[in-house]
């Protein structure tokens, strides 16, 4: 997964997009399962909740996904948690990036977590 991180890293937000010239933060989440663990997930942040088993935030494991909701009526950004509160997503401010669940505007929009089946 870190070398699937590393190779993402600083690519620039494009919503919609989904390819090295712009990222949205579903697509990302999407590419990252897929390659990383071989499960596709919807395309969207909303299907990707829906499908997720919602689970603690005490519970989060490395591969978990975690939901914001900056201000919709639904969700409407997803990350894939990593340890120690840090998760990865594309920010619409700075593109694929790693943050942390306890920084202030993180903590103020967040959701909850959830966990798709891996078939392993």
């Amino acid at each position: 997964m870190y070398s699937f991180i590393s190779d993402w890293y600083g690519t620039v937000y494009k919503y919609g997009g989904c390819d090295k010239n712009g990222i949205d933060c579903s697509c990302f989440t999407g590419l990252l399962y897929k390659k990383v663990y071989g499960v596709t997930v919807g395309r969207n942040t909303s299907l990707i909740y829906k499908e997720a088993d919602h689970i603690k935030t005490s519970h989060l494991r490395e591969g978990d996904l975690v939901f914001f909701n900056a201000g919709t009526k639904d969700v409407s950004h997803v990350g894939v948690y990593l340890k120690d509160n840090k998760f990865v997503h594309a920010s619409t401010s700075k593109g694929v990036m790693i943050n942390d669940l306890n920084e202030t505007y993180y903590k103020k929009y967040y959701y909850g977590a959830g966990r798709v089946k891996l078939h392993l």
